[in-house]
């Protein structure tokens, strides 16, 4: 019989915490820094300050206001267009007219992953986590126990991160994940990924050897970053069961898989490589056969913006700036640091675009009649790789190091190349960078659709 007012909660006033401002506002900047370009979870912190401040009712008020701002607002659309995105590009089709309404995958019961380099060993720790047996082959012991080394180390992570009881990885039993440098244990399994450092010669030599060794209808997956698919299945009986599988590093995090198919690749090697992706939580994009194939192909042009802009008066870290603020996790010379310069070098000499297959008397600043930066070039011969050596766009507090600070040498060198080159520098704004790198990355997206290697936007997207 009494009366229900005094005891309804949100007709009581907030109590008045201590330290209730340094919380808030030590959080706003913890979030903003996790968070960076995202307008949710900034409008987010906002409703709930705002209900520690004011009346119940005055805070609901507050929230649906906040509500409608992001309802309208263009990075909805953008999230909204992402999710559906990632389900439409289970639909993947090919110009040939296969596609997944006609493909069947096969089932996978056993896999394979040869070499336990960086990628190797965040592919053998997907597959365990997917609860797909593997064998895991080195070339020589030494390599092999290196690498079973860090597989155990990524697993035990994993384990710790796992909800407590929610599934138990069993990657002790030899029968889930065995160790091998013997090729011939390859003969049972359903299908190989090879994860070798991006060297034609010793892929093909790779595949021949599993064309000979694997069953007939075993699939062999390369993961290659800009490979020719086709070269590589050359080399084996059966390129119909060939197939690149790209993943990003680190391979056990990333949840994007480029799956190219060459010119034979067969519908069901593509439905499996999908149906893969799928078991290791990943979104698996199916592309085709070119340079670079989608994904690194639209970072060339923009990690090629970034370094001219470089050249014409910015740094490394005004560009890195504006780029995460616009919401990249990381900025194009962050990234390279991370990934590693020499990668790209590698590549660049063996496209004969720089090293000593250059041919004499090629202009420093251009390639086959376009504009070209040797910066890149000149920072790997200065033994400048990124993270590993301590010293790439920036420096490090030691070799192997993740701290990244704006370094004097570097800027030094960009004025004395600039002099050197004759370049007037001008100023430049935030508005030009984010234009320059992303405008060259959408238009190469446009190029790629053109030439049919994405057979949608989504796909790109």
């Amino acid at each position: 019989g009494q009366p229900l007012g005094p005891r309804r909660l949100s007709l009581k006033p907030v109590p008045k915490l201590p330290n209730m401002e340094a919380f808030l506002s030590e959080a706003l900047v913890k979030l903003k820094k996790q968070a960076r370009g995202f307008l949710a979870p900034e409008l987010c912190f906002q409703a709930v300050k705002a209900a520690t401040e004011q009346p119940f009712a005055d805070g609901v008020r507050k929230e649906r206001e906040l509500f409608n701002i992001l309802l309208t607002s263009g990075q909805a659309q953008a999230l909204q267009h992402v999710f559906f995105a990632e389900r439409a590009v289970q639909k993947w089709t090919t110009p040939s007219g296969a596609s997944w309404k006609s493909a069947s995958p096969q089932p996978i019961h056993k896999a394979a992953v040869i070499g336990l380099g960086t990628m190797g060993r965040g592919i053998v720790t997907s597959l365990v986590k997917a609860n797909i047996p593997v064998v895991a082959l080195e070339q020589d012991l030494e390599y092999l126990n290196t690498g079973r080394k860090a597989v155990m180390l990524l697993l035990e992570r994993e384990v710790m991160k796992m909800e407590q009881g929610a599934q138990t990885l069993d990657f002790r039993n030899p029968a889930r994940l065995q160790f091998t440098v013997d090729f011939d244990v390859l003969r049972d399994v359903d299908l190989v990924i090879e994860a070798v450092f991006e060297n034609m010669a010793l892929k093909k030599e790779i595949f021949h050897k599993l064309s000979k060794i694997c069953k007939p209808e075993a699939f062999l997956c390369t993961n290659t970053s800009a490979l020719n698919i086709d070269e590589i299945a050359s080399a084996t009986s059966r390129p119909q069961q060939v197939i690149g599988t790209h993943f990003f590093s680190p391979a056990h995090v990333m949840r994007l898989l480029e799956i190219i198919y060459g010119h034979q690749t067969s519908p069901s090697a593509i439905a499996t490589a999908v149906q893969l992706a799928k078991a290791l939580k990943k979104v698996g994009v199916v592309v085709g056969n070119c340079f670079g194939f989608a994904g690194n192909r639209m970072m060339f042009p923009y990690v090629q913006q970034a370094v001219f802009l470089l050249e014409e008066g910015s740094t490394p870290e005004a560009v890195d700036q504006v780029l995460e603020d616009f919401g990249f996790k990381i900025g194009p010379f962050r990234m390279s640091d991370l990934a590693g310069l020499d990668v790209g070098w590698r590549s660049r000499k063996g496209q004969g675009l720089t090293g000593a297959t250059l041919p004499p008397g090629t202009p420093a600043r251009q390639r086959h009649g376009h504009r070209y930066s040797p910066l890149p070039d000149l920072l790997c011969e200065n033994g400048r790789f990124g993270q590993k050596t301590g010293k790439g766009w920036y420096q490090y507090e030691k070799a192997g190091g993740r701290t990244a600070k704006p370094d004097p040498w570097l800027h030094n060198f960009l004025a004395q190349y600039r002099d050197t080159h004759h370049i007037k520098t001008h100023f430049i704004d935030q508005e030009e960078i984010l234009e320059r790198c992303l405008f060259s990355l959408i238009n190469e997206g446009f190029d790629i659709l053109a030439e049919g290697i994405a057979s949608g936007p989504e796909h790109l997207d």
